[in-house]
């Protein structure tokens, strides 16, 4: 640390509680021409120090600032995995405003939810989806056409970021008082619900103590390919900047094209959700090991269930640098497997890290013993404040100041913890409790199966019936019978599938979840069709 960044940092906290923006202030003190950020998109690449980083989120504030955004204001982002995209949520800290981060992918009508419900009162959208928010536009009833802003380019008959940036004049900003950040729930069982996420001071010591279990060190290069709007993204970028590391930003994520990146900018650490891993190693061991990778030290896997098979496949493809997290938007990260927790029991989350505490409670509303099934639930300064406009949403996730996202567990003798599915796909079928991650787990280990979802459907005479839907490995032709065995093999009665259902994809959702609700819609189609002598 130098003095320049010691006296930024110290005049920063003296003022209030830290904000996103505070990193990159002290950055560009500390260590101003050490490369920040790294965009990489069709165009080519894009470079920042972090002096240069800092100086454009002054000018973005600026810009804002003569918009009329102020304090507590929410300014709604939909935005690629561009360069514009981390420095406007820093900006939008600055002014100590609300920065609400949305898929690029939104519809009109779900532009229009997300932008009312969050009560913005700036728009600014990726020039790709120019079209999208045309269309938009007109039921924005709090929202004039002056506040519609493109980013990464022009966008006809709408101003862009760049020639407000150009035509502000940048004053010293402050701020970080009352900064948050909004980021929006998957939105998997309805409409999705905005996580207001604060900077408490208490929440760095969680945050170090997550570091200090990892492998991720100052100097290092971070390369980030999930959707920043996602808290994956978000998280492991933050975490980067801590520690001063150089971000390599992918525009798009592609599997050979991620390869690259991590051969060309020698990176130290990435973040993926498990459908992206698999889609690396899908290109085959032959693929992979073209590509120099002797630099990378962490593969840190998260946002959905990383299962036992695609565990052991990462760590036999790219040796011991996978690791497994648990978290959530409104929770932070809870726990951490290594390599050798991943080797000792595949697919486990792991321990917890120190910080947080974790109940498992039962449907009886008290703890389960260890080895038991139980709700998650998790204390830590890094729980979010609640979930905005939603009171009563906030309090049906909280139990004696521990918070749920409804995901169920376990815990191993080894302290380890292991994931059991979500409460509300858990099924129930003869008076007994059917979880679909072992199912889905099972399925995966036979050598045919590429992938698996196993979903609960109505039965008459057991109340509820195992459905497995079922993605095959390429060239291979296996049948519901031979699965339907290997499961008889492996599984008690209740939980052997009784209706196998194949299929050339999983649905997803932009973050890469199963879609429980239209995978059962899906299936119900394709044996509809099947029975009709269609399929």
């Amino acid at each position: 640390m130098h003095p320049s960044g010691v006296w930024a940092l110290a005049r920063s906290l003296g003022k209030g509680p830290p904000g996103p923006s505070l990193l990159f202030r002290y950055h560009a003190k500390n260590t101003p021409d050490r490369l920040g950020l790294v965009a990489v998109g069709r165009d080519g690449e894009r470079r920042f120090s972090f002096a240069a980083m800092d100086e454009a989120i002054n000018h973005i504030a600026a810009g804002l600032v003569s918009l009329g955004v102020r304090r507590r204001d929410a300014v709604l982002l939909a935005c690629k995995n561009r360069s514009e995209f981390l420095l406007v949520q820093a900006a939008v800290g600055r002014i100590g405003a609300a920065c609400v981060a949305v898929s690029w992918r939104s519809t009109p009508s779900e532009l229009e939810w997300l932008a009312n419900h969050a009560r913005a009162v700036v728009l600014l959208f990726d020039a790709d989806i120019a079209d999208v928010i045309r269309e938009t536009a007109p039921r924005l009833s709090g929202l004039s056409r002056s506040r519609l802003l493109s980013l990464g380019g022009d966008a006809e008959g709408f101003r862009s970021l760049s020639d407000l940036v150009l035509t502000s004049t940048p004053e010293p900003i402050e701020g970080d008082v009352d900064a948050s950040v909004v980021t929006y729930t998957s939105g998997t069982t309805g409409k999705p619900k905005g996580a207001v996420r604060k900077f408490p001071r208490a929440a760095l010591a969680c945050t170090l103590a997550f570091i200090g279990q990892t492998p991720m060190a100052p100097g290092d290069v971070h390369l980030a390919c999930c959707p920043l709007y996602h808290a994956t993204a978000y998280g492991f970028v933050g975490l980067s900047y801590i520690l001063g590391a150089t971000v390599v930003l992918l525009e798009e994520f592609a599997p050979e094209a991620f390869l690259g990146a991590i051969e060309r900018h020698r990176v130290t650490t990435t973040a993926l959700v498990p459908t992206m891993l698999r889609r690396v190693l899908d290109l085959g061991l032959d693929t992979i090991r073209r590509y120099d990778l002797s630099s990378l030290r962490a593969v840190f896997c998260g946002g959905a269930a990383l299962s036992p098979a695609l565990a052991e496949e990462a760590l036999g493809a790219l040796g011991d640098v996978v690791f497994n997290f648990y978290g959530a938007t409104e929770t932070g990260l809870v726990t951490l497997a290594d390599p050798a927790d991943l080797r000792a029991s595949p697919g486990t989350i792991g321990r917890v890290v120190p910080g947080n505490e974790i109940v498992l409670f039962g449907e009886d509303g008290r703890p389960v013993p260890r080895g038991s099934v139980g709700e998650l639930y998790v204390r830590s300064p890094m729980i979010v404040e609640g979930y905005d406009a939603d009171p009563s949403a906030t309090i049906a996730s909280m139990k004696d100041g521990f918070f749920s996202v409804g995901d169920l567990a376990r815990e191993d003798e080894r302290g380890c913890f292991h994931l059991q599915g979500r409460k509300r796909d858990m099924i129930i079928s003869g008076g007994v409790n059917v979880y679909p991650i072992e199912i889905e787990s099972t399925l995966e280990q036979h050598p045919d199966v590429l992938e698996a979802a196993v979903v609960g459907v109505p039965d008459r005479d057991w109340g509820e019936r195992v459905r497995a839907c079922v993605v095959r490995r390429p060239q291979r032709s296996v049948d519901a019978a031979v699965i339907q065995a290997h499961c008889k093999q492996r599984l008690s009665g209740a939980k052997v599938p009784r209706e196998v259902v194949f299929m050339t994809a999983l649905p997803r959702n932009p973050t890469g979840k199963v879609s429980k609700r239209e995978l059962v819609v899906l299936s119900n189609e394709i044996l509809e069709a099947a029975s009709r002598g269609g399929a």
